[in-house]
């Protein structure tokens, strides 16, 4: 089973971020081989921040050594490789994912950059966050394909736009 909480600060707008975090997490979830747990009896928790770019600036310095705000950072708390079994080893049947932090100003320059709304924008970065909750990453070409696809496929489940644009190798 699957809990999101979203937490609002200024100057994200009013909205129901709850319900749109939660089907962001869970159309990646479901993307993954890890879409079994939306139906598993454990809770796997992920906490989602709508804060300010001076926020994740901040952040994105003390965690990640860059002074500058970025659109989203995940702070995973389950190692990669505990994955696949951390549902099972649970004390309390309750799994903490990770949390992940959209940056407002970024998040609302981005969107109307490629023409869509901050919603549909903030649910791309909660998607691509919570794949690098659970360890996918974009370094590399394959590992960036890999993650670009299984982002696409949520989106488009959500029946959103595909955010990349197409590649000609």
């Amino acid at each position: 089973m699957l809990d999101v909480a979203a937490l609002r600060e200024t100057p994200w707008p009013e909205g129901d971020w709850e319900t749109l975090a939660f089907r962001a997490a869970e159309a990646a979830l479901a993307e993954t081989p890890f879409g079994e747990w939306l139906d598993w009896p454990a809770v796997i928790e992920i906490a989602v921040r709508l804060a300010s770019d001076d926020e994740v600036r901040t952040l994105n310095r003390q965690y990640r050594q860059k002074d500058k705000p970025t659109n989203v950072l995940s702070f995973p708390m389950v190692q990669p490789d505990l994955l696949e079994t951390v549902t099972q080893n649970s004390d309390d049947g309750e799994v903490i994912l990770g949390d992940i932090i959209l940056a407002h100003g970024i998040c609302a320059t981005e969107a109307e950059e490629r023409g869509i709304s901050v919603e549909d924008h903030a649910s791309h970065l909660i998607v691509h966050g919570v794949l690098h909750l659970l360890g996918y990453d974009h370094m590399g070409d394959a590992e960036a394909e890999a993650m670009e696809e299984m982002e696409r496929a949520a989106l488009a489940n959500l029946g959103l736009h595909d955010p990349y644009p197409v590649r000609e190798d």
